[in-house]
């Protein structure tokens, strides 16, 4: 794989990454706000995984 693709898969790699934390930060918000305390502990062990 030429160096140029392969840069481009990571950096496609990344953006996609930091929008799956975006989502899951988002979704803890929305969580805290209703108090929903069993979906605040499960999207918190989902955000340590992408940290």
């Amino acid at each position: 794989m030429s160096q140029n693709r392969l840069q481009a898969v990571n950096a496609a790699k990344e953006v996609h990454k930091r929008n799956i934390q975006k989502n899951i930060e988002h979704r803890l918000e929305v969580a805290k706000a209703r108090g929903d305390q069993r979906l605040i502990r499960q999207l918190e062990v989902e955000l340590k995984h992408f940290s």
